[in-house]
């Protein structure tokens, strides 16, 4: 009897861990995704004053890090709890896969654009790359809540 209380136990806490591991995950994608608002803010505010775009390449840098990383932040179990995203990230895997492939694409492109120092071509491909996140949003992220 004891043993099955104890066996009981094990896998109650283990299900508490889970939920607790799906939430800090939620936790994190929730604030990298702000935290690339605000690089996006960041970048728009150098493009908006026509100034030298060549220093966005380490934001620039940084988001496409993020971005790489960005499935391995939706795990089977999280989809559940102070999220947006969407059961379709789940069922459409190829799909929110490829997308953020796109974004991450995209990125390159406003590295390079970044790195050239030509304005212009930064504006337009920021723009692109604000673009290309609604990919994304459309249809794998719900209303605010």
């Amino acid at each position: 009897m004891r043993a099955w209380i104890l066996a009981g136990a094990a896998i109650a806490a283990m299900g508490t861990a889970g939920v607790a591991m799906a939430q800090d995950v939620i936790a994190q994608r929730r604030d990298g995704l702000r935290g690339m608002g605000r690089q996006m803010e960041a970048i728009k505010a150098v493009t908006d004053a026509r100034g030298d775009t060549r220093p966005l390449v380490e934001r620039v840098d940084n988001m496409i890090t993020f971005y790489q990383g960005l499935p391995a932040l939706f795990p089977a179990g999280s989809g559940t709890g102070e999220t947006r995203a969407l059961p379709a990230i789940w069922s459409d895997r190829a799909g929110f896969e490829q997308v953020n492939a796109n974004m991450v694409t995209q990125l390159q492109a406003l590295r390079a654009a970044a790195a050239s120092g030509d304005v212009a071509a930064t504006t337009a491909a920021f723009n692109q790359t604000g673009a290309t996140c609604g990919t994304c949003h459309r249809p794998y992220r719900g209303p605010a809540r």
